[in-house]
């Protein structure tokens, strides 16, 4: 993605010695125009494993690519000679991508996914979990750095029209994606839980300001979406939608939980486990839960399992990644829960699992709560070590204007304490300015932990503003 700063490119392209580097001269965000060749010219510098590198003019006509070793235009590296594709014919398990971990607690995992595995399992999600079809117009906001960028790509195999957008999602207000489905027709809108409650907080009622007759279903990842949103979504934005949020992960480049175009909506709920996946959550012993919060694993291999990581000869980083916790068992790091309607609820990441008092908290299970309050645009919750055990810190972005006075700090103990448990509630509300997140937009609360510890983040080019890092730094609080 362009947005990846050096060192986050070289903690990824370095690991795995290219060959050919495909990138653009700049890029559009909100309004601004960002040259990328500056940073191209430091990436080439460093990976000398590289023989040419494809530059596709996007904002200038004609960049200057003097000082990068090996830089061509796009148009000048097309064979103009060449009139068919030769289609080699490769085994089922081809490598087909080597998709990198976010990298914010090490160096980012390169995951090589095949071929087959990868088209099979989005093939099935696109076509029974989506009713994805020819008619289509398929839209996901992704930058290319994010695992949903491949599974959009893929909808061109079941004869989807692609949307393809490059920019902020909030632009013109938040108007702007709202404004492309019903100019391109978009059949299946892809998004964000971030972008959902951020148009709700903005005030937009969508039914009453678009069209949206075109659209069929809304998908919503990359953290858990609320009650609220659920509400939201129905009351003001279409009745007659399919709302699905969906979770999985880079490691499988698909779903654990997801949609199902026959099954009710339940608000707060993942509709169900996706086709052919041996599901269940585990308690500590490895014993499934009928209910109750425990950690997701999978029984059984599926096709998009990893064919295995780069540079990993005896299996031994893919092994301790997915299968140390539970013998032969994949278990992927989500603490989540089945519901008494066959749905699933996530609360969050295992490893960012506040643990006050020995009783295991999800951090969405707060976030849910705390979106409710209309003063609080975005939160982020952390466990930090005190006294021996563990307190709840969280910390809040309130809306211009607001304040973190004792009167908002109280509603916020309360709207916790009356809808999770007393166990829930924080032991410190901190204001910031701006909460960090992964360049593909999840908040980052293991970065945040280790900065109010005082111990170093060591991949902070992993972060689209890690400069947010310093506002949780030395707190007197």
């Amino acid at each position: 993605s362009p947005d990846f700063g050096i060192n986050g490119v070289l903690d990824r392209f370095g690991q795995i010695q290219p060959q050919v580097l495909f990138c653009a001269d700049g890029y559009y965000y909100n309004g601004k125009t960002c040259d990328s060749l500056e940073r191209i010219r430091s990436v080439v510098a460093e990976i000398n494993s590289l023989k040419a590198v494809v530059v596709v003019p996007l904002v200038n006509k004609a960049p200057d690519l003097q000082g990068i070793s090996g830089g061509v235009l796009f148009d000048d590296f097309l064979d103009p000679a060449a009139e068919e594709v030769d289609f080699e014919q490769l085994p089922f398990d081809h490598p087909l991508y080597i998709m990198y971990s976010s990298g914010t607690t090490g160096v980012p995992k390169c995951i090589v996914h095949g071929a087959g595995g990868t088209l099979l399992q989005h093939l099935k999600e696109h076509q029974l979990m989506v009713d994805l079809g020819p008619d289509d117009i398929l839209f996901y906001f992704t930058t290319c750095g994010w695992m949903m960028w491949n599974w959009l790509v893929s909808g061109l195999a079941s004869g989807a029209t692609l949307v393809l957008y490059d920019g902020s999602p909030f632009a013109n207000d938040g108007q702007l994606l709202l404004d492309a489905i019903d100019a391109e027709g978009i059949t299946i809108f892809g998004t964000s839980a971030k972008f959902i409650s951020g148009i709700e907080k903005a005030g937009l009622k969508p039914r009453e300001s678009h069209d949206l007759s075109s659209l069929n279903a809304i998908l919503s990842t990359g953290s858990p979406l609320s009650h609220e949103s659920f509400e939201y979504v129905y009351r003001d934005v279409k009745d007659d939608v399919l709302l699905a949020s969906i979770a999985g992960g880079t490691d499988i480049i698909s779903c654990f939980v997801g949609g199902c175009p026959t099954r009710p909506v339940y608000t707060g709920q993942i509709q169900c486990r996706a086709l052919g996946m041996a599901v269940e959550f585990w308690d500590e012993t490895g014993m499934p839960l009928k209910s109750g919060k425990g950690e997701l694993v999978c029984k059984q291999s599926f096709p998009s399992m990893p064919i295995g990581f780069w540079n990993d000869d005896d299996g031994g980083k893919y092994h301790r990644a997915y299968f140390a916790q539970f013998d032969n068992v994949w278990c992927h790091g989500d603490y989540g829960e089945l519901t008494a309607e066959d749905g699933a609820i996530i609360h969050g990441r295992s490893d960012a699992v506040l643990n006050p008092g020995g009783v295991r908290i999800g951090t969405a299970e707060i976030y849910r709560q705390v979106e409710k309050l209309e003063s609080i645009v975005e939160s982020i919750v952390i466990g930090q070590d005190w006294q021996d055990d563990v307190r709840v810190v969280l910390f809040v972005v309130l809306r211009d204007g607001e304040v973190l006075d004792e009167q908002l700090a109280q509603a916020v103990r309360v709207t916790i304490r009356e809808n999770a448990t007393p166990r829930h509630v924080p032991a410190k509300i901190i204001q910031v300015p701006e909460i960090p997140r992964t360049l593909s937009g999840k908040i980052v609360e293991l970065a945040v932990r280790e900065v109010v510890h005082g111990r170093p983040v060591n991949n902070v080019d992993a972060l689209a503003n890690p400069e947010a890092l310093e506002h949780f730094a030395d707190l007197t609080e």
